[in-house]
């Protein structure tokens, strides 16, 4: 994959195969990590997204990209190869990327 990755887009991601606890299958993912990382490593980093509903779970974002409907689950951040990724959906929106900001901020930060 060739392209620029940029960062907070969303992109349909194979995460199989999985152990545990782990979110798995082909799901749709936020790409966390910045543009300039994705350049130059062959991992990015990603936050699952989920249709199963959390209402309320602290680390979770609500979104609505055209055809994906969820949550983010931030605390399942993973760093993957690239051929793991597939097509591009979308990208997220000011509120969803100053949302996802702060959780990660206050998750691993503060």
């Amino acid at each position: 994959m060739n392209q620029s990755i940029d960062q907070y887009s969303v992109y349909w991601v194979d995460l199989n195969p999985t152990q545990g606890a782990e979110i798995n299958k082909s799901r749709p993912c936020v790409v966390i990590s910045p543009v300039e990382m994705n350049q130059h490593l062959r991992t990015i980093i990603i936050a699952p997204i989920t249709s199963t509903g959390r209402e309320g779970y602290p680390t979770r974002v609500r979104i609505q990209e055209k055809e994906i409907k969820g949550w983010i689950v931030l605390d399942q951040v993973r760093a993957i190869d690239k051929i793991r990724l597939r097509q591009k959906i979308g990208e997220l929106n000011l509120e969803e990327i100053s949302e996802v900001k702060n959780i990660i901020k206050e998750m691993l930060v503060d």
